[in-house]
């Protein structure tokens, strides 16, 4: 299963079913699960842990150090789960020790051509990232967001579950669940209805986010006001309590 071509350090782990592409290179420290796919020309450094079933396309770049100038060399770690796709040019770093020490990637996401995950990222499960999205140091993305090309998201920012941001926006801000965002900087365009639509939301639980979107956006409140009616709207819907708590415990100031 393994190139004759490529260069896997006798340091590494490869478990049974995987493949791995001509010139390759899988450095030392470096664990590949059962069922990954990897392609030709692919460098991945360690620490670094990637689980099973996942497809790694031609010239990407996993586990390299993070491009940040207080890192000195420590040993920190790239995690990604299971059944990820991760495309052509792709570039994914280790984490910082003033991270946290791990760049955290989870299961069944897509990553398309030449994005960047920086240093100490962690990216939840079923996300996309189309051709050129890039995050800084430090984001975080809830499950399901789907960030469209090119979109550029400064670090410590933090994008909720089944945020949709459009081709080209730039997030500076926290990005609330469920919203659509566009724009450089990026504002709020409403939810993000058709994508829950597809993924099973009712009718109803549609309306009550759009509720509390008017409610965060259309009433002219401040936030701690808005907050609070929230937490209200809550009590009858899980999802509002989700919105609820994103915007009261939000990292930075959210897109407004």
């Amino acid at each position: 299963m393994i190139d004759a071509r490529a260069v896997v350090d006798s340091r590494s782990h490869i478990d049974e079913g995987v493949h791995i592409g001509p010139f390759s290179v899988i450095g030392p420290e470096v664990q590949v699960g059962r069922g990954t796919e990897i392609g030709s020309h692919v460098v991945i450094k360690g620490p670094t842990v990637i689980g099973r079933d996942n497809r790694i396309s031609q010239f990407a770049s996993l586990g390299d150090d993070p491009q940040d100038m207080k890192y000195a060399g420590e040993p920190t770690c790239l995690e990604i789960g299971d059944r990820n796709v991760i495309r052509e040019f792709a570039t994914i770093n280790r984490g910082t020790v003033q991270g946290g020490g791990i760049t955290r990637i989870g299961n069944d996401n897509l990553f398309m051509a030449y994005i960047h995950v920086a240093h100490d990222c962690l990216i939840g499960n079923h996300v996309i990232m189309a051709n050129g999205a890039s995050l800084g140091g430090h984001v975080s993305i809830d499950d399901y967001a789907i960030l469209g090309g090119f979109t550029m998201v400064h670090q410590f920012c933090r994008i909720g579950v089944h945020a949709f941001c459009s081709m080209g926006t730039g997030i500076t801000k926290d990005v609330p669940p469920f919203l659509m965002v566009a724009g450089k900087p990026a504002k709020p365009h409403g939810i993000n209805s058709e994508g829950l639509h597809r993924r099973g939301f009712s009718a109803a639980t549609i309306q009550q986010i759009k509720h509390a979107y008017k409610t965060l956006y259309l009433r002219h409140l401040k936030l701690e006001e808005a907050v609070i009616l929230l937490q209200k709207l809550a009590a009858d819907s899980p999802e509002v309590g989700v919105f609820a708590e994103f915007v009261k415990s939000r990292s930075r100031s959210i897109v407004r």
